[in-house]
C-alpha cells in the first residue's frame, strides 16, 4: 500500500539538499546512465520536445542535451532549490520549469520523449503520474522511467524493525502494482529490475548521505520527534549485525526500469 506523502515537505527537503546533492549522488547518476542506455534502441531520430521530469540538479538534462538534438529541452522539478542549482549547471537553452508530475504544466500530445529517473517514487499516485505521462506524450512518443521498489534499503528497515514499529524508511510500491497502473494507451516495451548495493565503512556515512540527498524518511507513520538514545543504540547494533565479510555495511536499492510507448490510438 502506498502511504500518504506530503508534497510540500518533499519539495522543501530536496530544495534544502540541492547544494549537497551532487556530492553524494553516485548511485543516482549510475541509474540515470543505465536508463539512458536502456532506451537507446527505442529513441526516435528527430524529437521536437524532450522532457526531464524530476530533473533535480540537472544531470539527466545535461546528458540528454548532449545526446539528443531536439528543438526543445525542458527540465521539470517540484523543488525550486533543485531548479536553482540546475540553472547554474545547465546550458541556457534548456528550459526550467517548476511542476508536479501528477499535474504536468504541459500541453497534451506535445512531448516526443520523456525521461524520469528516481523521481516518481516520491509521488502520491503512480496512476496519476502515468496518466499525465500518457496525456503529454505525442502518439509514438517514448517515456523512460527509473524508480525504486519496496526492497530499497531493506537492511535499514530490518534494523529498525528490531527496535519499534514505526515507519522509519520510505515505502515504495512493487513492480506488479506499478505496471498495473499504466493506462491502456501506454505500452511497456521494456520492464526490468536490478538490485544495486552500496557499501559503507560506518553507518553514519549512510544516514548522512540520505540527508544530503534529501531522501530521508518522508512517509506518514514515521516516528515523530527525536528518537531516544537507547533506541538509536539498538538500531545501530542491529545494523552492525549485517556487516558483511568485507567489513562493510550494505545498503541495497531495488531499481525498476520501464520503457513505455504512447500508442497512436491511446
Amino acid at each position: 500500500m502506498q502511504l500518504a506523502i506530503d508534497k510540500k515537505r518533499i519539495a522543501d527537503s530536496f530544495s534544502r539538499a540541492a547544494a549537497t546533492y551532487d556530492s553524494v549522488a553516485g548511485l543516482q547518476r549510475d541509474v540515470a546512465l543505465a536508463l539512458l542506455d536502456s532506451v537507446q534502441p527505442y529513441q526516435s531520430a528527430e524529437p521536437r520536445c524532450v522532457i526531464d521530469l524530476g530533473c533535480g540538479t540537472g544531470f539527466v538534462s545535461g546528458q540528454l542535451h548532449q545526446r539528443i538534438d531536439a528543438q526543445q529541452h525542458i527540465a521539470i522539478d517540484l523543488a525550486h532549490g533543485m531548479l536553482q542549482q540546475a540553472r547554474i549547471q545547465l546550458p541556457s537553452d534548456i528550459q526550467l520549469c517548476g511542476g508536479d508530475a501528477e499535474a504536468l504544466p504541459l500541453c497534451s500530445g506535445a512531448v516526443d520523449q520523456l525521461y524520469t529517473s528516481l523521481a516518481i517514487q516520491w509521488c502520491e499516485s503512480p496512476q496519476r503520474v502515468f496518466a499525465e505521462i500518457s496525456r503529454v506524450l505525442a502518439p509514438g512518443g517514448i517515456a523512460a522511467v527509473a524508480t525504486l521498489g519496496p526492497n530499497t534499503l531493506h537492511e535499514l528497515k530490518q534494523a529498525w524493525a528490531q527496535v519499534d514499529n514505526y515507519q522509519h524508511v520510505n515505502h515504495f510500491v512493487d513492480l506488479d502494482t506499478l505496471t498495473a497502473q499504466l493506462p491502456s494507451g501506454l505500452t511497456p516495451l521494456l520492464v526490468k529490475q536490478e538490485n544495486r548495493t552500496l557499501r559503507y565503512a560506518q553507518l553514519r556515512e549512510l544516514t548522512t548521505e540520505l540527508k544530503q540527498l534529501g531522501a530521508h524518511n518522508m512517509n506518514a507513520g514515521e516516528a515523530k520527534g527525536l528518537t531516544g538514545p537507547q533506541r538509536v543504540k539498538q538500531f545501530r547494533a542491529a545494523y552492525e549485525a549485517l556487516r558483511a565479510d568485507d567489513g562493510k555495511l550494505p545498503a541495497t536499492y531495488q531499481v525498476y526500469y520501464l520503457i513505455l510507448r504512447k500508442e497512436h490510438h491511446g
